[in-house]
């Protein structure tokens, strides 16, 4: 008679090697039947542990049977394709240059023509009352708008990782997927708002050194009720085109954070301009309108706190995520005051609506990039665990930007869309008579430089930043994309006010500043 310990393993549908024991005739000859309780009782009773591996593909395609293989186990049995599987996820390291480009071109551009038209908007409203009289309003612009960094693109870079890993095939998980986190963001978006016009009023304060009540409310009220707006619309927008992706076999990866972009510039700071305005109207004859529209807004917290405790989904990232978002506001808010002390200068007004376009495209580059980069890492394990390719802690820049790994080839290829995309931009605005600007070249060279330098820099900031993470048990989707949009609008900003300094000290564009 056999003992209960002589077990024959036989291959399960999810991958994973369970236990079988020899069949008491019932089974048909030559049959195992799967262990009972009393199958796995040692000598006296005493219980044997058991582990049951759930298999996943990695990015290589390789099965975890191999590493149970090299682990001591005993089956031969080779890996049966005909058994029923979830839909494996389309791996990342299948695209070529070509289709990698094909892919993220028209979001690009998209996204691209969405901050011409934001710059637009910009150059129009500085002249408005409200940007002239309360002045702190360009320092809540960097900020606002890197709400689509720390939220919207973290939160496409999130659900496209998700998606593409298999966790929203079935609709309770895409439910689970889409509740969890549009409360998720609509907590972060109050906080940050309201943390955002504390920035604001701190960097306008500190260079004047006067300090008004109404014009601090007006702040508070007008950054809490963009932000809030804005994200809930944009949240939905990114949740319909992820899924929309999915059916359509595109990669979320590469379309998700540039239209979660092109659209948020805009919606963005159209809603911070005209309820600024509309505050600011409204400041002498009803004064009580701006702390109510603020006390409104910060009381719906606790039932957005509610709704994403509640979602095991982001609940690690309602405790966990807050540094990152925070962190990268006030880098934004440093941008902001940069802009601040620039556009309010008349013989640099021309800035204003150059700021949305080369902060945009640059944030918009490094998203798809560390998208893809924390896409990968997640496909071979969970955060911490070491990939094909071990975690870099300072990786060279040839390594970025020339190796045959297919994250190297995404940089080069999203480094190569900043000309011509710029390009475009640049004649859409000129066409548009905007800037008051002309468009010389050697204004285009420097503008193109800084560009370039821009992206270059945070191309590889997050090639180093999306591994470092991973090595230190932190998801990327959550950390790394906050932090490099938020550097994207600093060096940006500082770049491009650098540029036009330098212009105007050489005196190329003297006759048509400030027009």
């Amino acid at each position: 008679m056999a003992s209960p310990l002589e077990r024959q393993e036989s291959p399960q549908a999810n991958g994973a090697v369970l236990p079988g024991v020899p069949g008491d005739g019932r089974a048909g000859p030559g049959r195992t039947q799967p262990a009972g309780p009393e199958d796995f009782l040692g000598p006296g009773g005493t219980g044997v542990e058991v582990v049951v591996l759930e298999s996943r593909a990695n990015a290589k395609g390789v099965r975890e049977e191999d590493a149970l293989l090299e682990n001591g186990s005993q089956s031969n049995e080779s890996d049966d394709t005909s058994t029923e599987r979830g839909p494996e996820p389309a791996s990342p390291l299948k695209e070529t240059s070509f289709s990698i480009g094909l892919q993220v071109l028209f979001p690009f551009l998209l996204a691209g023509f969405g901050t011409v038209a934001a710059g637009m908007v910009l150059d129009i409203v500085q002249h408005w009352d409200v940007f002239k009289h309360v002045t702190e309003v360009f320092i809540l612009v960097p900020a606002l708008l890197g709400l689509k960094g720390n939220l919207e693109m973290t939160l496409a870079s999130r659900l496209s990782t998700a998606a593409n890993i298999g966790q929203m095939d079935t609709p309770k998980e895409l439910w689970k997927m889409i509740t969890g986190n549009m409360a998720l963001i609509q907590v972060q978006a109050t906080v940050v708002g309201f943390l955002a016009s504390i920035a604001a009023v701190v960097f306008g304060w500190i260079p004047d050194g006067h300090f008004s009540m109404g014009h601090a409310v007006l702040l508070c009220a007008s950054s809490v009720a963009t932000a809030f707006i804005a994200s809930l619309v944009l949240g939905m927008i990114m949740i319909g085109v992820i899924i929309g992706s999915r059916k359509m076999g595109i990669n979320p990866d590469n379309v998700a954070t540039p239209i979660a972009a092109s659209l948020g510039d805009l919606i963005t700071l159209a809603l911070l301009s005209g309820i600024s305005w509309g505050l600011y109207k409204e400041l002498e004859s009803k004064a009580y309108v701006n702390p109510l529209v603020c006390a409104f807004f910060l009381s719906l917290l606790p039932i957005w706190i509610i709704i994403a405790r509640r979602n095991s989904a982001t609940r690690e990232v309602l405790y966990s995520g807050w540094e990152p978002v925070i962190i990268a506001m006030a880098i934004s808010s440093v941008g902001g005051l940069i802009l601040d002390r620039t556009v309010s200068d008349p013989n640099f007004a021309g800035m204003a609506v150059f700021t949305p376009v080369i902060n945009g495209v640059g944030g918009n580059l490094v998203a798809v990039q560390a998208s893809r980069i924390s896409t990968y890492l997640h496909m071979s394990g969970e955060p911490g665990d070491s990939p094909g390719t071990a975690p870099r802690k300072c990786p060279s820049p040839c390594s970025t930007f020339f190796s045959s790994d297919v994250n190297s080839r995404s940089a080069r290829v999203l480094f190569l869309l900043v000309v011509p995309g710029h390009l475009v931009f640049l004649y859409t605005i000129h066409s548009m008579q905007g800037g008051h600007t002309t468009l010389t070249l050697i204004f285009i060279v420097f503008y193109m430089t800084a560009a370039l330098l821009q992206v270059l820099i945070l191309l590889y900031i997050a090639d180093w930043m999306v591994h470092w993470m991973w090595g230190r048990h932190l998801d990327p989707d959550n950390f790394s994309i906050p932090y490099l949009t938020a550097l994207g609008d600093l060096i940006g900003t500082g770049l491009l006010a650098l540029s036009f300094h330098v212009l105007w000290l050489i005196g190329d564009r003297d006759s048509d500043v400030g027009d």
